[in-house]
């Protein structure tokens, strides 16, 4: 079985809190206000999306828990070590979210342009919030694969009881057979 990088339908949710993280840790009760100045609106319509793409994931990690459990077959999983992993998702994060401030500085009326849209009124909150965001990322992932390896493991000790039970038929019928069908009839041969 491959690897099928279904982590990967974490990152536009997790690109989406850090993005709303970093404003209401900058402007607080006003972030919503400054969102709306400085052209945010559309990502009310990017939340179906962000929705649709968890509900995928969740549901293809639900499909691999099950044929896993089925199989005792996992599959692979990553080679690279928790600190690794955080230390990707976190650069991923931030590379996001210096892209998207980036496109919305060049095509949103009202967003400051710059290393100021980026940067600029608490902006910089992003890189804190990228690295909290990718710990929750990394644990989920950490998460995902001890599950599967118990589902494996519960598949493998299933296989094994199976294997160790006894068969028994389903019923058992007692039927009386015909005296003249034994070896001894009931009654001597006629003289």
């Amino acid at each position: 079985m491959r690897a099928r990088p279904n982590g990967l339908l974490l990152i536009p949710a997790a690109a989406l809190v850090v993005h709303q993280a970093r404003y209401s840790l900058a402007y607080g009760g006003r972030a919503s206000t400054e969102l709306a100045t400085q052209g945010h609106a559309y990502l009310h319509s990017v939340v179906p999306w962000t929705v649709l793409a968890l509900g995928i994931g969740a549901s293809m990690f639900l499909r691999r828990v099950a044929r896993t459990a089925q199989t005792g077959s996992s599959g692979t999983f990553t080679r690279q070590s928790a600190a690794a992993l955080w230390a990707m998702t976190t650069a991923a994060l931030i590379v996001i979210y210096v892209l998207q401030e980036t496109l919305e500085a060049l095509r949103v009326s009202g967003h400051p342009a710059g290393a100021a849209g980026v940067f600029g009124h608490g902006g910089w909150w992003a890189i804190p919030v990228a690295a909290v965001v990718a710990l929750g990322v990394v644990a989920l992932l950490r998460l995902g694969g001890i599950v599967l390896r118990l589902a494996s493991r519960l598949a493998t000790s299933r296989a094994r009881g199976r294997s160790l039970s006894m068969r028994l038929p389903r019923s058992i019928a007692l039927l009386a057979p015909a005296p003249l069908a034994l070896a001894r009839a009931g009654r001597a041969p006629p003289a």
